[in-house]
């Protein structure tokens, strides 16, 4: 019961995608962001930059 509910979903998800373009072109954009995410422990990724390290309100009165 469980498998045909999944099926089911899905081909409903497909229907709805194949109807709205706009939700594709999201959908497509959120793949292409999420593949250009660099994995985990990834040092390779040139277009990173060191980040400022924010000293939070005691830091910011105290210097």
């Amino acid at each position: 019961m469980k498998k045909r509910m999944a099926i089911t979903a899905l081909g409903l998800g497909a229907a709805y995608l194949m109807r709205n373009k706009d939700s594709r072109d999201k959908l497509s954009r959120q793949f292409n962001e999420f593949n250009d995410t660099p994995l985990r422990g990834d040092r390779s990724h040139t277009n990173s930059q060191p980040r400022e390290r924010k000293k939070g309100l005691l830091g910011n009165l105290l210097s």
